[in-house]
């Protein structure tokens, strides 16, 4: 007969101890940035639009505020960091300390780069990337002699 020993039992055991023995062999899951919720990517849709592209960035607890939109070299990059505030009262226990995240497009030469908008609106950024507007060289006529 075999004897097995168990560190606990399941019923005294806490749901996040039994979580943690689930995940013990994926150790993705455990490096650094997702245990602390440092995300350095973000779900992003892009649509394309007859006069251009719309991303949609989701950035859910993050104030408008929070979110920076560079544009440089024909690149854009839009990144967040949101810090932990002081609260008052005696944190018992926090699992977070601060989120941040960054993601970089590059564009093409055909988006007009001084028409860029954008909104944040229910934990979604919008940017609007409009095409630059073709300029058609006027037809000229040539006369035979």
């Amino acid at each position: 007969m075999n004897t097995v020993k168990l560190k606990q039992f399941p019923a005294s055991t806490s749901f996040n101890n039994l979580m943690d023995d689930f995940f013990v062999q994926f150790p993705s899951l455990y490096r650094d940035d997702f245990a602390t919720g440092l995300n350095k990517s973000v779900p992003v849709n892009v649509k394309e639009l007859e006069n251009g592209y719309q991303l949609e960035v989701v950035v859910p607890g993050f104030k408008k505020e929070d979110i920076k939109v560079d544009l440089e070299n024909n690149q854009i990059t839009i990144s967040a960091i949101k810090k932990q505030e002081a609260q008052n009262g005696k944190i018992i226990r926090s699992e977070y300390k601060y989120q941040e995240f960054q993601r970089t497009f590059n564009l093409d030469e055909t988006i007009d780069t001084e028409k860029i908008e954008g909104k944040c609106e229910n934990g979604v950024l919008i940017l609007n990337l409009y095409r630059k507007e073709e300029v058609k060289a006027p037809v000229k006529q040539i006369t035979i002699q």
